[in-house]
């Protein structure tokens, strides 16, 4: 395999890579049924990240991606894959194998491939943990063109052997930096080991460090660059505010911030599984339409909230990180950081659950006493200063009790002895 050396890889990196942008899905070689697949989902002019990647994915090319969530990476790599599928009855093998850090970020992107996909039978398997294995390794034997799963269950089936990989010509890598914040380098290795050394890699990732750069020179063929992550968050669709707060007046703020905003559906995040769920109970008793997610939710019950918060039932999630990135819900209006995040790049992947694709957005932080330093951080790492916010008639700091007057004294007050006391004889 012919790979970039790091310094010359690591030189491309800083250069802004010229790419052709296409402005229209008219410019691109694409079939009639992929025309008309995404005429029906709405699809009118492809997005910065589409517009650079598909033609060159198309071609053949490595890529590495970077862009937010929210511009429409997932449909940047599912239509060239779905336009150079082979059919079922030509290889039952799959072809392509998308992989991606979440449970609930694999369902989200197989959804979207199977949309794009319309027109065209396709067969499309979701690999990853808390689903029915036997099911899985019931399709896998039937035949699939395209796998999408987490690092976790398909490196379980490939030591399985369940999950032949001969007939694979296209590897994605979706939130790449995140996969390997959360320690799945050694299967996401094992996994590009086990395919075909000529085969095709396409790296998206919100960010690019170190770590992420080192997997690309060992594992991509002379990748194309593309950079749409300017300004990544100074996007004039999202408002970012916050609010200075005392602990214990977090709450009383938020049922503020709520009445106020009236949001037409909101994330609530907090840090700690406990935290979320004391804070959904408080909640739960003023907003009905109040759900609650976490990393220690059954997977079925963590899909059915999902699935209540798509369809509009649920008005108010009070969550983990665990839905900060890759969860596409265009109506989420509002985010609140209940609790600020302990990184910078989760403030950013939290405030991208909303102002999805050019919609308006608003977020809200709550900075306690002692976080001014992470304040700084965020706005360091965003460029951007956010506006500071107050409620009128809301106290931030709860007032300190008046002290209560002391009785003025009328003369000594003698002691009354307890009748029951003994005097204790001292030793000398």
């Amino acid at each position: 395999m012919v790979v970039k050396g790091l310094g010359s890889y690591t030189a491309d990196m800083n250069q802004d890579t010229t790419q052709e942008v296409v402005e229209s899905f008219d410019e691109l070689d694409l079939s009639p049924i992929m025309r008309r697949a995404l005429e029906q989902a709405g699809f009118s002019e492809p997005s910065p990240i589409q517009g650079q990647l598909i033609p060159l994915a198309l071609d053949g090319e490595d890529v590495i991606g970077q862009a937010r969530t929210g511009t429409g990476k997932t449909a940047s790599f599912a239509i060239p894959i779905l336009e150079q599928l082979d059919s079922l009855d030509e290889c039952k093998d799959p072809q392509a194998i998308i992989v991606v850090p979440t449970r609930e970020l694999a369902d989200q992107v197989a959804r979207e491939t199977e949309r794009l996909a319309s027109g065209v039978e396709t067969e499309i398997a979701v690999l990853s943990g808390g689903k029915n294995l036997n099911r899985q390794l019931r399709q896998l034997e039937n035949g699939v063109q395209v796998v999408v799963g987490t690092p976790g269950r398909i490196h379980d089936h490939l030591q399985r052997r369940s999950l032949r990989t001969s007939s694979v010509w296209c590897v994605v890598l979706d939130e790449a930096d995140r996969m390997l914040d959360i320690g799945f380098r050694p299967q996401i290795e094992r996994i590009l080991r086990k395919c075909p050394r000529e085969r095709q890699t396409l790296l998206l990732s919100a960010t690019l460090p170190t770590s992420v750069r080192r997997l690309a020179e060992s594992y991509m063929h002379e990748p194309v660059v593309i950079d749409c992550s300017q300004n990544e968050m100074a996007v004039e669709t999202i408002e970012q505010h916050y609010f200075t707060v005392a602990h214990d007046r977090k709450s009383d703020l938020l049922d503020h911030v709520l009445k106020r905003e009236r949001p037409e559906q909101a994330i609530i995040f907090c840090r700690t599984k406990r935290g979320t769920d004391r804070l959904y109970r408080q909640l739960s008793h003023s907003y009905p339409n109040c759900g609650s997610m976490h990393g220690d939710m059954p997977q079925r019950e963590r899909d059915r909230v999902l699935q209540r918060l798509r369809d509009g039932e649920l008005k108010i999630l009070v969550a983990t990180d665990v839905v900060g990135r890759g969860i596409d819900i265009s109506t989420i209006s509002h985010i609140i950081n209940y609790d600020v995040p302990q990184d910078c790049d989760d403030y950013v992947h939290r405030v991208g659950r909303t102002g999805r694709m050019g919609r308006d957005g608003i977020a809200f932080t709550f900075i306690v006493p002692g976080e001014g330093e992470v304040l700084t951080s965020i706005e360091r790492r965003i460029n951007k200063e956010l506006k500071r916010d107050s409620i009128d008639g809301f106290e931030a700091v709860a007032p300190k009790p008046q002290p209560v007057a002391k009785p003025e004294s009328t003369g000594p007050v003698k002691r009354r002895l307890n009748p029951m006391h003994k005097k204790v004889r001292r030793r000398r």
